[in-house]
Formats: structure tokens, C-alpha cells, sequence
């Protein structure tokens, strides 16, 4: 494990503007205003995603899952609502890794205890094109309990746009079932995913940021490229 970085304590510069505490609080008030309507414009594009057409899934998807085989209805777990996160665990020049993607790694760390989905009739499952042993391995070495199974053999990941001739990428899918009918009703990727790590909504909201160079941030703020200083939980 690496050691924590540590930071030397140089003055920063270009600092915001200092003020009294009710000349802060009448900025305060003013972001929130855009805030609230950010949050109201969230809601909206929620409603309309619950509203988008739907696609029935026809084809008899069978995975590997430490129980054994397991079929796309299986893995509702007797819920309605499945969502699938495809994490990345694709062959490389070697053959199969024996860990998973650090950015999907990353995203995993931030799913909770999925008891709160289950209440709301909503299982998740991880879905990866690994074997089963090496995604076994990695989930014991990471210490999750988010149920994950094995595509490898299937035409699974291709289907999705997971599996193409540029190689393998990430991302969410969602899946609802009526009784036999299963329905594919959602997907996203890239920066869609990143409403999941609750790291970023805590960074976004210190002077900071994220410390990425994408950001536009005051002048002198820290900053290092993007992905780049993510890692696995175990390798800081």
C-alpha cells in the first residue's frame, strides 16, 4: 500500500474574495437560488426518464454466478427493477486480468448497502466478461458484498455496446420486468456514472473541487489530470 501523500503548505494565491459573515451569507443566498433550480430541473429530467420507450429483451442470457448458472430474470432476484453496472474486466495482451478497472473499482466503493434499493423493489448486479474465479477474487480483495456475475461465453456485453472492435468500456444499464417480459428502459456512461461516486459531490463542494485541470477554478488552485490520481482503495 502506498503511503499518503502528503502536501507541502505553500500560501495559496488568488483567493477568493474575504469577507464579513453577512456579506458570505447574502453570496450564499444567491447560489442557492441557482441551486434549488438545478435540483428543480434534475427533478424534470427525471420525470421525462421515466417516461422514455422501452425495449423487450427476446434473447435467454445465462451468466456464471457463484450459485451456479444464472438467467437474466434471476438476477431481479424476485424484484421488478434491475439495474446492472458493466464493469470493466476485459482480456489484455496477457490474458484476463486478475483485478478489475481502478474507475469502475471506484464507482463500486460508493454503492452502499443495496438493503435501501431492495426496499424500493430495485436489485443491482454487477456484470463483468471476466471469469467468474478472477471477479471472485478481486470482490473478496476490495471487500464488496454487490452481487457480481460472469458474461464471459455470451453475447451479453456486445449486445450493449459494452464489447466493441475498439475493446471494452463501462456503464449503467437499467432493466424492468413484468412478469416473464423483461424490459431494457435506461442506460448511461462516462460522466453520466459519476452521480454515483459520492466522493465528487463531496469534492465539488470544497474550495478545491475535484483539483482536475478540466475545472475552471481560481488561478493557482491545485489541479493534476484527469483519472489520474485515481486508484484502487488498497494501492494509495
Amino acid at each position: 500500500m502506498k503511503s499518503a501523500e502528503t502536501h507541502d503548505e505553500q500560501p495559496l494565491t488568488s483567493l477568493p474574495k474575504i469577507v464579513s459573515r453577512e456579506e458570505w451569507q447574502r453570496a450564499r443566498d444567491q447560489l442557492l437560488i441557482k441551486e434549488k433550480a438545478a435540483t428543480k430541473a434534475r427533478d424534470a429530467l427525471n420525470a421525462e426518464r421515466r417516461r422514455l420507450p422501452m425495449v423487450r429483451i427476446e434473447k435467454d442470457y445465462v451468466f456464471d454466478g457463484p450459485g451456479g448458472k444464472v438467467r437474466l430474470p434471476d438476477l431481479f432476484d424476485r424484484r421488478r427493477q434491475l439495474i446492472v453496472y458493466h464493469f470493466m474486466f476485459a482480456p489484455g495482451v496477457g490474458g484476463w486480468p486478475t483485478a478489475g478497472c481502478p474507475g469502475c473499482s471506484m464507482v463500486v466503493d460508493h454503492i452502499g448497502p443495496l438493503e435501501h434499493l431492495y426496499a424500493r423493489d430495485t436489485s443491482l448486479v454487477l456484470v463483468s466478461l471476466g471469469p467468474l474465479a478472477n471477479l471472485e477474487a478481486y470482490k473478496k480483495r476490495m471487500g464488496w458484498k454487490v452481487p457480481w456475475v460472469s458474461s464471459e461465453g455470451t453475447s451479453f456485453n456486445a449486445d450493449f455496446g459494452l464489447s466493441t472492435d475498439e475493446g471494452e468500456t463501462f456503464g449503467l444499464s437499467v432493466f424492468l420486468r413484468d412478469r416473464d417480459a423483461i424490459y431494457h428502459t435506461y442506460f448511461t456512461n462516462q460522466r453520466g456514472i459519476e452521480v454515483v461516486v459520492s466522493s465528487f459531490t463531496l469534492l465539488d463542494w470544497t474550495p478545491f473541487g475535484r483539483q482536475e485541470t478540466w475545472e475552471d477554478s481560481p488561478s493557482g488552485w491545485p489541479q493534476s489530470e484527469p483519472y489520474g490520481w485515481w486508484e484502487r482503495h488498497d494501492e494509495y
